[in-house]
């Protein structure tokens, strides 16, 4: 693996995990802190990522601890029923606990993967997926990690339910800064969803 092309990789990783950790929880005043010192321009200027994400770094920096606290509670805690379930079995199956999650426990089980006891969600959060891609490519364990595996996982347990996820945000009228995240984490799919394209070409 060339330099740049590992350099990608963390970049893919670190993407990863950055939005696994803005689905779980909304973002403290450190992560919010970040975000003011944030680079806001790509790479490569005007690539298919720079859009969103510059949006994500100016929603970050208009955010505090309180409104995004609300946001997110707005969204995905509301009394009874969320707005939003950010659960793959109710996008896929149309209720949560469903088969999907059933599969993705199994899938997980064979990589030697268990959920955190400590950890309120399932397995089939939005958080989690994304967090196992992050392991996935920036693991130390190879042959866990690999280019085929990763594939293998994206497209049963994060590339079907996604678009959907982010489209139920996106719809709703109390999101600005998950707005942003929601945008920027279906461009990202989309990016990988090409990528895994051409591997399997």
């Amino acid at each position: 693996m060339t330099t740049e092309s590992f350099s990608e990789e963390i970049a893919r990783a670190e993407l990863y995990g950055l939005l696994a950790r803005l689905w779980l929880a909304p973002p403290d005043a450190a992560l919010l802190a970040q975000f003011q010192v944030a680079v806001t321009e790509a790479p490569e200027p005007g690539s298919f990522l720079e859009a969103p994400w510059q949006a994500l770094v100016a929603q970050m920096r208009a955010s505090t601890p309180a409104s995004a606290h609300d946001e997110f509670a707005a969204l995905f805690q509301g009394v009874g029923k969320p707005e939003v379930f950010p659960h793959a079995s109710f996008f896929l199956a149309g209720f949560v606990n469903e088969k999907p999650l059933a599969q993705l426990r199994t899938d997980l089980a064979a990589l030697g993967l268990t959920r955190d006891a400590a950890r309120f969600e399932t397995e089939d959060h939005v958080s989690y997926v994304l967090e196992v891609m992050r392991y996935l490519i920036a693991g130390d364990d190879a042959a866990v990690g690999s280019l085929t595996q990763q594939c293998r996982f994206f497209r049963a347990h994060v590339q079907p339910w996604i678009e959907p996820l982010c489209e139920a945000v996106q719809a709703q009228p109390a999101a600005q800064l998950w707005r942003a995240i929601a945008a920027m984490t279906l461009a990202f799919v989309e990016v990988e969803t090409q990528a895994f394209d051409l591997l399997e070409t």
